[in-house]
């Protein structure tokens, strides 16, 4: 799930970095990720995946990390099955 997340951001760039070197729990808001940034990167995951982030999901901590955005996206995936 990561590698998949990582490649559609790679071919979405929101922020300037290599998300092929960033660590799986690297903070991208350190990165510079900013709120725009999260909304793009959130509507481009929606639609990669077919699901809808909820209320409850949109939160600075589900965008902060890679691997908190698999876990997210799997949550969602596990409950759209």
């Amino acid at each position: 799930m990561i590698d998949h997340i990582r490649s559609l951001l790679e071919q979405h760039p929101m922020i300037p970095v290599n998300f092929g070197a960033l660590a799986d729990d690297a903070n991208l808001y350190d990165a510079g990720l900013t709120s725009f940034a999260s909304v793009q990167m959130m509507l481009a995951l929606e639609e990669e995946f077919d699901v809808e982030f909820p209320e409850t999901m949109l939160t600075r901590r589900t965008f902060s990390s890679l691997a908190n955005i698999a876990d997210a996206v799997s949550q969602l995936t596990r409950k759209a099955a």
